[in-house]
């Protein structure tokens, strides 16, 4: 269950993130993008409106969060799935094998 909330949180910070982008795109459309001389300029990260800015480090954060919780549960899920296999104390398997005939 830990893996699966972690990667909803990482998808939904995935679908954040795009339409983050998406917004940046749509607020800096009319910037222009060549000087004079016929270089090309970009608006760098530090430069953007504060809300954007706070808004995509708040998803990359979310997104690490969530990557980090999937599979930290993922591998405690198998950790589990290890220790109930072969039992936590060491003596064999959990379940008693059948013979094959």
């Amino acid at each position: 269950m830990r893996a699966l909330c972690g990667a909803v949180i990482a998808a939904a910070s995935l679908i954040g993130l795009g339409l983050s982008a998406i917004g940046i795109g749509i607020r800096y459309q009319t910037y222009g993008f060549v000087d004079a001389n016929g270089q090309e300029r970009w608006v760098p990260f530090h430069l953007l409106d504060t809300p954007l800015i706070v808004v995509v480090v708040l998803l990359i954060c979310t997104l690490v969060i969530g990557l980090a919780l999937a599979f930290i549960g993922l591998a405690y899920h198998h950790h589990r799935r290890h220790h109930e296999m072969f039992g936590s104390r060491g003596v064999g398997l959990s379940e008693p094998r059948q013979p094959l005939a």
